[in-house]
């Protein structure tokens, strides 16, 4: 099931985003040693989690977490345009059909034959929700390895600067162009949904 979460300020979370966030504490605080925050040592966090952001959640039919995406509007604050500006050549892209992806995070409990399919679902809801939200442009930042995926996708896909290193990682930045066009050029691309992801817009407390 896709889940489409509109967060509200205040509250507590509902059990489907305090499973993204926990998977999100397993995925890039534990196995990945990201320096950001947890919150109650379980769930990572961040100022970014308030009440601009969107999240698109996939879950099984118990409502466990598969994976989940985060998405920030680049009128305001982000991670790109605020806090890793270097890493693009030019002033990072902004705009009210502009948005930033985050967050990306796959389940570590997937298998591997799980996880492409899981990670396909979720690229294509990525795009349809732009489609159906006027969204022509996603930015996003990734790590090298990640960072080769995107660009394989098939989509209309473009570095915004040169890779830049912290000694630990190397991280670049890109943006997706998205059309009508895109998830033809995903499916031609072998990025396929699983049949029976429905959406589910849910409004909820973050």
């Amino acid at each position: 099931m896709l889940h489409i979460l509109h967060s509200t300020h205040g509250g507590v979370p509902d059990h489907i985003l305090r499973g993204m966030f926990a998977a999100r504490k397993s995925v890039f605080i534990d196995l990945l040693k990201w320096d950001v925050p947890v919150l109650a040592g379980l769930y990572e966090i961040d100022q970014f989690d308030d009440q601009h952001a969107s999240y698109l959640v996939l879950t099984d039919e118990n409502d466990a977490h598969m994976a989940s995406a985060r998405l920030l509007p680049t009128t305001r604050e982000h991670i790109l345009g605020d806090i890793f500006p270097e890493l693009c050549e030019v002033p990072a892209p902004r705009g009210e059909t502009i948005y930033e992806i985050t967050r990306f995070c796959l389940d570590r409990s997937l298998n591997a034959r799980d996880r492409r399919t899981v990670r396909d679902t979720l690229v294509n809801a990525i795009v349809g929700h732009a489609l159906v939200n006027d969204i022509t442009t996603y930015t996003a930042i990734a790590e090298m390895g990640w960072y080769s995926q995107i660009l394989a996708f098939g989509w209309d896909c473009r570095p915004l600067g040169l890779p830049h290193s912290d000694g630990t990682k190397t991280i670049a930045a890109l943006a997706i162009t998205i059309d009508s066009a895109t998830p033809g050029l995903l499916d031609a691309a072998g990025i396929r949904s699983m049949s029976t992801t429905l959406p589910r817009d849910n409004r909820v407390a973050a």
